[in-house]
This record gives C-alpha cells, structure tokens and sequence, in this order.
C-alpha cells in the first residue's frame, strides 16, 4: 500500500511538475510589468467576497422573497457565512505559506481556482435544497480556502519583482481584493434581478382573510389556508422589481440566488485559472536594472532591515504578535461593517431618507465601498514607502477613531433632522474608513518585509493572516450581537407605546405572544411603525451607535500596539539562530 502511494504522489508531481516554481522562472529580459495584472485578476474574482451583503436579503427570503418568512434564515446566520470565509482565509492562508514558498504561485493559484469556483457551486446547491450548512461548507469552508490561497499566492512574488517599490508592490498585489466588489457588486445585483420571480400577490392586507398560528400569518383561500407574508410599502419597494404592498404567497417566487452562486462559480474559476498560467517568478539574486539597494544607515532610519528572521522565530518575536494586533483589530473595526453594509446603509436611511436612501442607491454604496477599497489600498501602500508603514498605520488609528465615532452622531441626528447632510457626513465617513482598512491590508506585507526581511515575507504574511481570521469571527459577531441587542430593546420600546387593540388588529394575537411573534418574524421594528402613535421617532437609525462605539475602542488599542513596534533583536536573524531553535 506505501509503495502504491509513493507512486501515486510520484506520478502526481510529473504530471503536474508544469504547475511548479522551477518551472516558471522568468528568462532573461522579462518585464515584470506582466506580473501584476494576473495578481489584481486573481484578487478581483476573490475580492468578491467584499460585495457578500448583496446576498443578504436574497438569502434571509428565500421562501418569502418580498420579506422573511418564518422558516427564512436569519441575518445573524446568513451573516457568518461572511466570517466562516474570512476565517479559514487565515487559516489557509497560514498553513500553506511554506507550502508557497516550495511550490510557486502558479500552483497555489491553480489550487485557488478550484476552490473558489468550487465553493460556488456546493453553495449554489446548498440554496437550492435550503440546507444552510452546505452554504458554509461551499462559500465558507472551500471558498475560504481558496480565498487564502488565492491571497497570499501574489505577495511574496511582487515584493520580489519590486524589491525598490515594496509598498506600491504591495499595493498592487492586494488592490484588486479591495476592488473585487467593485465590479462584482453590479453583477451580482444584475443577475438577481435577472434569475429572480416575484411571489404570487393575494392583495391588500385589508382585503385578504388573515389568520394567525404559531406565530405565522395564513391565508384562508377557498382551496384552504397557505401560508403567507405580509410586506410593507418599503419592503414591497425593495424587490427587483418594485411592488405593491400586501400578501404575498410564501415559497411562490425565487430570489435568484442559487442561479447566481452556479453562474458567478464558473465566471471565477475560468478567469483565475488563466491569471495562475501567467504568474512568473524572478531568477535568483535577479534585481531591477541601475537599482542600487538602499545604505544601511538610511534602512535603520525608516525601521527597514537588511537581515532576515525565519518563518518559525518570526513568530517568537514579540513584533510579530503586536503586527497581529494591529491588523486583527484594524480588520475587525472594519470587516462587521463591511460585511452588512447594504442593510446598515437601508436600515439607518431608508425609513428617513426614503427618497434618497433607495435599494438603488444602497446598492451603489456597495459598489463605492470597492472603490475607495481598492484605491486606498494602492495609494496608502505607496504613501507608506515614503512616510513609513508605522506613521501609516498610526493615521488610520487617530483618524478612524474620530470617523467611527462620527458615525453614530449622524445616525442619531437623522432622525431628529432627516435631511441629506447626515447621509453626506455617513458617506464620507465610511468611505475615508474603507480606504484605511484596505490600506491596511496592503501595507502589512511591507511592514513585514521591512521587519523579518523579504527571505520567508510570504509565510510570515501568511501566519499573520490568522488575525484577518480572528477579525472575521469578532467584527460580525460584535456587529450582529450588539445590533440584536438593539433590536430587542427598540421593539420592546415601541411595544409600549402601542395601543394593545391595534397591535391585535395588525398582527392578530395579543401582545402577550409577542416573544412568538418576534421569533416568527411577525413582529418587526418596521411594521410596528405602522401602528405607533404619531411622532415617535423611528430607533432604526441608532440600531449601530453601540456597535461604531466598540470599534472605535479597537482602534485606540491598536494604536498603542503599533507605537510599541521596534526593530527585531539581532538574536532573531538568520545568522545567529537556527531554524529548530
């Protein structure tokens, strides 16, 4: 059986030896110029997954479509999907760091290719049968792998084609991640609007028999009862297709998702599969022509070291496990938001500025949180290599503290004053923050190199990359916690203040059975808005204050854990340890 294997492995590694390191090295007279565009079209495929909230409301009606239904998934559970993809991003990412080293790029995009796609259509499938734990399993668990490997494959090979140009290199390599949503925020709203049906529609809610059981709302038809929803004039608003509001038939329409998944599947695989093919890596002690490499004194100015650490002490130093701190907290602050952004953008407009706020317009803040990812990334990567990388990174702590709390100001402030100068203050916040925490990203590698050396760069980024993984459970769950919170308590507010006859009237229970609603989905902070007295203030707006609070409390934190980085004790290069040591 051993021999058999070793002869499997062996004949893998033939066939398959096009796809290795050795097999890619530049020739002569190359132009390195080439190599960035496979690495931003590798990241732009995968750098989807910053347009997830466009799935969203897709996948929280799937039976309902025009609002939940009481067997729909639920935000908090269609939200971690998000963070199960971020997470085992990280852990791919730093497991397969030497194995990038060993391999190449082409090979580790190739594996990409595969599980990106991949993880597309076991999701596409797992919408289809409404089991949710394929959805994690396809876009979470493979696609999350795949992101990894697709990530990080890049890096190491363009801080080596660009050895006088780290930070734009960086910038490059990890531009096209940040603008991934830009272009497949429209294509995934185009083609849910094109794959989706709308439910069958009974009518108004006055003209339709309505019962209630179990905290769900039925029909009675004269075939029998079957269950339905009932939307608001605001969610009618937000189909594909703008409808009335009323009763609608659950499991009569489709949201599109599923067809979405499959066709966005093959699109991603095709694209990276061709970038992989093209990624070349540089001949050994190769430098770009007249390049001189900078003096030492110069170096030790900008914390630059000439030495090198090796993957397995880089992470004994207490530099790296600060580095960790910064970007897992410089993530977190950013990622929760990012990854419901569409429905934090609604929420807190959409019921004072509906006008203004439209799904339309929400879904082109998707599309410009993209771009002002993607250009922050390349223009603070490229700012780094001439103010430093800690100086960079202590901007975006002082001014995203101040950004974050700036948030919840105008939040509050619209709905006591609902005019557009509060979206313009939302906006441009949000927009600033977005370019930091894709600076962020792009400028860490660099740090990197400049702290441990460019000789293990890529595994070190790697390991590092477990925070982006950490980030990714802690920012959607303090987000979804701190907003559920908010939830509860607006509804019970509200409840208060209802006239006990209408809340019977409009939902058909008592309020008593309020926990039962609540749970089925009946009782929303939007339809109790419908029934509330006359000038009571919408608590949708504020549902985040708590939640920009808390980030802003990360952002402090991560500051003094940048401040805290010095150069790497001389005990940790190369030349004075070993490896196993």
């Amino acid at each position: 059986m051993q021999i058999l294997v070793l002869k499997i492995i062996s004949l893998f590694r033939f066939y398959l030896s096009f796809l290795m390191k050795d097999k890619i090295i530049a020739k002569p007279g190359f132009n390195r110029w080439f190599v960035p565009p496979a690495s931003i079209a590798i990241h732009l495929c995968i750098g989807s997954v910053y347009a997830w909230s466009i799935f969203n409301p897709a996948l929280t009606k799937e039976f309902g479509v025009v609002t939940s239904s009481a067997d729909d998934w639920s935000l908090s559970s269609v939200v971690w999907i998000f963070s199960v993809a971020i997470v085992f991003l990280g852990l791919a990412a730093a497991l397969a760091g030497k194995w990038l080293e060993e391999v190449g790029p082409r090979c580790v995009g190739v594996t990409a290719a595969l599980l990106w796609g991949g993880g597309f259509v076991v999701g596409s499938f797992g919408i289809v049968t409404h089991q949710l734990w394929l959805v994690y399993l396809g876009y979470g668990v493979l696609g999350g792998c795949g992101l990894g490997l697709g990530y990080v494959s890049p890096v190491s090979t363009l801080i080596r084609w660009f050895p006088d140009k780290r930070g734009m290199a960086t910038g490059m390599a990890i531009m096209g991640f940040g603008g991934g949503a830009m272009i497949g925020a429209p294509l995934k709203t185009y083609l849910l609007t094109l794959f989706s049906t709308p439910p069958t529609y009974l009518g108004a809610e006055s003209a339709v028999n309505l019962v209630t059981e179990g905290g769900r709302r039925f029909a009675e038809l004269a075939n029998g009862k079957v269950e339905v929803v009932v939307a608001s004039a605001t969610e009618a608003a937000k189909l594909p297709i703008p409808s009335d509001a009323g009763v609608y038939v659950v499991g009569t329409g489709n949201t599109g998702a599923a067809s979405v998944f499959l066709t966005l599947g093959i699109i991603y695989f095709i694209i990276m599969l061709v970038a992989a093919f093209s990624y070349r890596v540089p001949a050994k002690d190769w430098q770009p022509e007249g390049w001189v490499p900078p003096k030492q004194e110069e170096d030790e100015k900008s914390m630059i070291s000439r030495n090198h650490v090796h993957i397995d002490q880089a992470i004994k130093t207490p530099q790296f496990w600060l580095l960790w701190v910064v970007l897992c907290f410089n993530v977190t602050a950013g990622i929760g938001v990012i990854g419901i952004a569409k429905t934090m953008m609604t929420e807190i407009f959409g019921s004072t500025l509906p006008n203004i706020a439209t799904v339309a317009f929400a879904g082109t803040y998707v599309l410009m949180i993209s771009v002002f990812n993607m250009c922050g990334r390349f223009f603070w990567a490229s700012m780094s290599d001439f103010i430093g990388r800690k100086n960079t990174y202590h901007c975006f702590f002082v001014f995203g503290t101040i950004l974050y709390l700036s948030i919840p100001y105008a939040a509050s402030a619209v709905s006591a004053d609902p005019t557009v100068t509060w979206l313009i203050m939302f906006y441009a916040a949000t927009m600033i923050i977005f370019t930091m925490y894709g600076g962020g990203f792009a400028t860490i590698p660099a740090y990197l190199a400049d702290i441990f050396g460019t000789l293990h760069v890529g595994g070190i980024h790697g390991r590092l990359l477990t925070a982006w993984a950490t980030a990714g459970v802690l920012g959607p769950f303090v987000i979804t916690y701190l907003r559920n919170l908010s939830v509860e308590q607006a509804i019970t507010d509200l409840v208060a203040k209802v006239d006990p006859k209408k809340f019977t009237e409009k939902f058909g229970s008592s309020i008593d059975q309020l926990n039962e609603l609540v749970a089925a989905k009946s009782v929303t902070v939007d339809k109790l808005m419908d029934i509330v007295p006359h000038g009571t203030v919408d608590p949708t707006p504020s549902l985040y204050n708590t939640t920009m609070y808390a980030m802003a409390a990360l952002l402090v934190i991560a500051f003094f854990a940048n401040w805290l980085v010095k150069p790497v004790a001389t005990k940790h290069h190369v030349e004075n340890t070993h490896p196993s040591n």
